[in-house]
């Protein structure tokens, strides 16, 4: 074609805690999903990593904004000038022209049209001119290899930012699914309300999201026990500075609660699925992606929980963008999957 190289193809995993961008199979933009708006003028002065080093460490006059809740746009202006900004850089080499944008933006299973029409305006608004949507679950099967287009159950628990996609692919549908808030998000809240509780230390959300990166676990008795972490924060009653310890096993008990909820939706599904996939998936396992996959122990706890054999996939965070990258790539092939 001979004016291909005037459209430029983007796969974007537009996630509540972090948006990735693909381009001709390369990850560009992986960056925090975080705008940060001077007040008085109105305008976005940071987007992405900047904008999430001034988060919660702003004064009167700015604010930042997380554009995306579990999942779907919360903030329709904020996801726009986001959006605007991530594709601004990717193009900041081909200064010269604005190319058309074919873009693939994958979207949570339980989404209203509503909400699917909010990403898909933020996108065109954008300056994206061919649109489509794949749902994250498809977007996660396709990212880690598996064969969505055979006649076979395969299930897949994608644990994002917002939400947690569980879902059973089969001859590329999503045969059962349930979509749950309980995600990466309550986990980090879990720990900021157990370190007032238990240590009455009040921590902003950045540190408690870097406990759980550090030394979250889903279980007490690891293989390796990370050392403990170091949290200093103000005296709740005091406000004096004061130190603490924290433990994996400590994490693993405060998350206790959200991860019986994740178990629970991985058992719902399973009850609605057909007996013959139910086979598949037994004699397979059940992938897990997203960063909640990260969490140490967990696909342990898990398969003690359930029986059934859990893989932690290669690159769990970035399984996504990769499946919706596949997607945009052969847009022909997987024309059904898309919306």
């Amino acid at each position: 074609m001979a004016f291909s190289f005037l459209t430029q193809e983007l796969a974007i995993d537009l996630g509540t805690a972090n948006t990735v961008f693909f381009m001709n199979d390369k990850k560009v933009i992986d960056e925090p999903s975080v705008v940060a708006f001077d007040i008085p003028s109105g305008k976005a002065i940071a987007v992405g990593t900047q904008a999430k080093l001034m988060h919660e460490r702003t004064n009167p006059s700015i604010r930042t904004v997380r554009p995306l809740k579990n999942g779907v746009i919360a903030d329709f202006e904020a996801a726009e000038v986001m959006i605007r900004e991530f594709i601004k850089m990717t193009n900041r080499k081909r200064a010269l022209f604005s190319p058309n944008l074919k873009i693939v933006v994958c979207i949570p299973k339980g989404s209203t049209e509503v909400e699917i029409r909010a990403v898909r305006d933020s996108c065109e608004h954008a300056g994206g001119r061919d649109v489509y949507m794949i749902f994250e679950p498809m977007a996660a099967a396709l990212g880690i290899g598996l064969d969505v287009t055979a006649p076979s159950g395969n299930m897949v628990v994608d644990i994002g930012g917002g939400t947690t996609e569980v879902s059973v692919i089969s001859l590329g549908g999503i045969v059962s699914s349930e979509s749950i808030s309980t995600a990466g998000d309550v986990f980090t809240y879990d720990i900021q309300q157990y370190m007032k509780q238990q240590h009455n230390i009040k921590i902003g959300e950045i540190t408690a999201e870097d406990i759980k990166i550090t030394i979250g676990a889903a279980i007490t008795e690891l293989d390796e026990t990370p050392e403990p972490y170091v949290v200093s924060g103000p005296n709740l009653m005091t406000a004096h500075p004061v130190e603490a310890q924290v433990t994996s096993q400590e994490i693993a008990h405060c998350l206790d609660k959200s991860l019986v909820n994740l178990e629970h939706s991985v058992l719902n599904v399973l009850e609605k699925t057909p007996p013959e996939l139910y086979s598949d998936i037994v004699r397979k396992g059940i992938f897990l992606t997203g960063g909640g996959a990260l969490l140490k122990g967990l696909d342990q706890r898990l398969s003690k929980k359930i029986n059934i054999p859990f893989h932690v996939s290669e690159d769990p965070l970035r399984a996504v963008a990769r499946g919706t990258c596949a997607a945009l790539k052969n847009t022909s092939t997987y024309k059904f999957l898309l919306r």
